[in-house]
C-alpha cells in the first residue's frame, strides 16, 4: 500500500501496528482460512448425517454422542481458523515467522476418530 493511501480503520483497529503484507500473501492466508472452514463445514454436516441416517445403525444415546463430538470438532476447526487467520496475518505484518499450525493435530485427531466411527458403522452393517 502506498503511504498515501490510509489503511481502513477496521485494519488499523485489528492491526494497529506492522506494515501491509504483500497483498499475494493477504490472499493465500485467506485461501487457507477458507479451507479450514472447508473441513469445519464437513464434521458440521457429518454430524448432522450421523444425527438423521443412522437411526437403525446405532442406539440413540451412542448416535447422539458420534454426532455431538463431529460436531464439536467442527466448531473448534472453524474457531481455530479464525485464531490461525489471525497469528499468520500478525506474523506477516510484523516480518516473524509464520505460527506452526496448531489445528493440524486436531484434524489428525478428528480424521482417526471418524474413519474409527465408520469403521463401526461398517461393521455393523455388514
Amino acid at each position: 500500500m502506498s503511504s498515501e493511501e490510509p489503511r481502513s480503520r477496521l485494519t488499523r483497529r485489528v492491526f494497529p501496528h506492522g506494515q501491509d503484507p504483500d497483498p499475494r500473501f493477504t490472499l493465500a492466508n485467506e485461501r487457507t482460512f477458507l479451507s479450514w472452514i472447508r473441513t469445519s463445514l464437513a464434521f458440521i454436516g457429518g454430524g448432522i448425517a450421523v444425527e438423521a441416517f443412522t437411526a437403525e445403525i446405532f442406539p440413540a444415546a451412542t448416535r447422539t454422542v458420534l454426532s455431538l463430538i463431529l460436531l464439536m470438532i467442527g466448531f473448534l476447526l472453524a474457531a481455530g481458523a479464525c485464531v490461525r487467520w489471525f497469528r499468520v496475518e500478525s506474523a506477516m505484518r510484523h516480518r516473524r515467522s509464520l505460527p506452526v499450525p496448531l489445528i493440524v493435530p486436531l484434524v489428525s485427531l478428528a480424521s482417526a476418530l471418524g474413519a474409527a466411527g465408520l469403521m463401526l458403522v461398517i461393521t455393523r452393517v455388514l
